[in-house]
């Protein structure tokens, strides 16, 4: 398989992008350098597997076999998805997105062409939840749809397809739809990962419940507020999803046969779920995080009370004392023979019941 980098392509396919915002650039690279972009390529004709082909020369053999080709990229340059590019003829504002990524889920229509922009996301393993943990990992995965060909484009070192692949592969009724099939398999596997990654967040919401609730004084407010922060990354790539998720399966779409709109509509059904539950999950977090926030007002307020109870105990013999501390000549009692003996007696018997009265009302 040849690089089409090297296939005497033109260096930039996009003489004039877009202005960007100054410091944009493009995400960090995973895929090792000296590496191919093409991750596999491969001519389908009736759901059937063809013999390998050179990327810049399937799609000729895809048209004239009557099937499609499924091109897949990983983290691809300017140029090596330029020469692709116009081999397709992809439109350059979808190369564009496709190159420098950081996008939002969307569907555009380019003439009989289709791009859709899926985000993906991984839960990060972690022993325990801090408040700088890193929970949710997002990716991105582009699809560019056309009558003879389905290129995805992926960033990110998670959400392989190739196991996709091989999965659809053994599935020849589902290939048979066309390059539609692919774009529902990889939305359907985008999905199903949010609900892997949206149950195993609910874990770390649990745990943060608990632990808010215990008997024991915890501090767990910086750790709400990054899981909540995580669970924003969730929401932006679950929400976006359901605008394109519903076009593809109510709208007539040329690359799309009405076959396949059921299968999106699952797929919706899907999102719609994950979208509700990641819903409640940040509802919940809320409510844990005032909860967190009232626990703690209350214990500071019971340490001032009990700080102002004993101050208000030691204020019987500091008075006493100050008093019987002047020095003057003429005083009550001063030399009575059983007046230490005395003060002692009234100090502790007051401070015992400014402590038993303290006691009864949950001062101390």
């Amino acid at each position: 398989m040849s690089d089409p980098q090297t296939d005497g392509a033109p260096e930039l396919f996009l003489p004039s992008p877009r202005p960007r915002p100054a410091g944009a650039s493009r995400p960090g690279r995973a895929r090792p350098q000296g590496t191919s972009a093409v991750v596999d390529c491969a001519v389908y004709v009736q759901g059937r597997r063809e013999p390998p082909v050179d990327p810049m020369e399937s799609l000729d053999v895809a048209v004239e076999r009557g099937g499609f080709v499924w091109l897949g990229l990983f983290e691809p340059t300017e140029a090596e998805l330029g020469a692709i590019a116009e081999r397709y003829g992809l439109h350059p504002l979808a190369v564009e997105d496709a190159v420098y990524a950081h996008q939002r889920p969307k569907l555009e229509r380019y003439d009989e062409d289709l791009f859709m922009v899926l985000k993906t996301a991984r839960y990060v393993e972690h022993e325990q939840l801090t408040a700088t943990s890193e929970v949710v990992d997002t990716g991105e995965v582009m699809v560019f749809l056309g009558p003879h060909h389905v290129i995805t484009v992926r960033h990110g070192d998670h959400n392989d397809l190739t196991a996709l692949r091989r999965r659809l592969e053994e599935q020849r009724d589902l290939l048979c739809h066309g390059p539609a099939a692919v774009l529902y398999a990889v939305a359907d596997l985008v999905v199903d990962t949010f609900v892997d990654v949206a149950e195993q967040v609910a874990d770390d919401v649990d745990e943060l419940e608990a632990s808010v609730f215990s008997p024991e004084r915890t501090d767990d407010i910086g750790r709400l507020y990054q899981l909540k922060r995580e669970l924003m990354s969730l929401r932006r790539a679950v929400g976006p999803l359901e605008v394109p998720l519903q076009k593809l399966s109510e709208r007539a779409v040329d690359v799309v046969p009405e076959s396949m709109r059921s299968y999106f509509r699952d797929v919706l059904d899907h999102a719609i779920r994950v979208r509700d539950q990641v819903g409640s999950l940040d509802e919940l977090l809320s409510s844990i995080l005032q909860a967190s926030l009232a626990r703690t007002s209350m214990a500071d307020n019971e340490d001032m009370r009990r700080i102002s109870a004993y101050a208000g105990i030691i204020a019987v013999p500091t008075a006493i004392a100050g008093i019987y501390g002047m020095n003057f000549e003429h005083m009550p009692e001063l030399h009575w023979r059983w007046g230490y003996a005395t003060v002692w007696l009234v100090i502790v018997v007051v401070c015992s019941l400014l402590y038993r009265g303290f006691k009864r009302n949950g001062w101390l």
